[in-house]
């Protein structure tokens, strides 16, 4: 019910969007997320739009990437630039819905709906 996409190869300092696409529901009222996973490391939390539009980031990404979310279209987006080599990962969006439209969880346990994944690699 959600599909990533944008994923691709490029240099450092360069930029990438990936869109997150949700179909079956309507997600305006979900708590939108990216994590990303690198090879042999743990699923991270990236960056997040609550329910109510708000945004939240990670340390490592934040001034570089930004979040947003159209709700007519039923998708969210993560405009990455500044691309470092150690963002190359896969990233996966994630939707999940709570009482608050504050709410916004940094584990991946918390999420009820995946998205496939999208590779994003950047090179030196």
């Amino acid at each position: 019910q959600l599909q990533a996409s944008g994923g691709g190869a490029v240099q450092a300092g360069g930029s990438l969007t990936l869109s997150c696409a949700g179909s079956g529901r309507t997600f305006s009222s979900y708590a939108m997320t990216w994590f990303r996973q690198a090879p042999g490391k743990e699923r991270e939390f990236v960056a997040c739009v609550r329910s109510g539009g708000d945004t939240h980031y990670a340390d490592s990404v934040k001034g570089r990437f930004t979040m947003s979310r159209h709700n007519a279209k039923n998708t969210a987006a993560l405009q990455m630039s500044s691309l470092k080599p150690e963002d190359t990962a896969v990233y996966y969006c994630a939707a999940a819905r709570r009482a608050s439209s504050l709410w916004v969880g940094v584990r991946d346990r918390e999420y009820e709906y995946w998205g496939q994944g999208t590779q994003v690699t950047v090179s030196s």
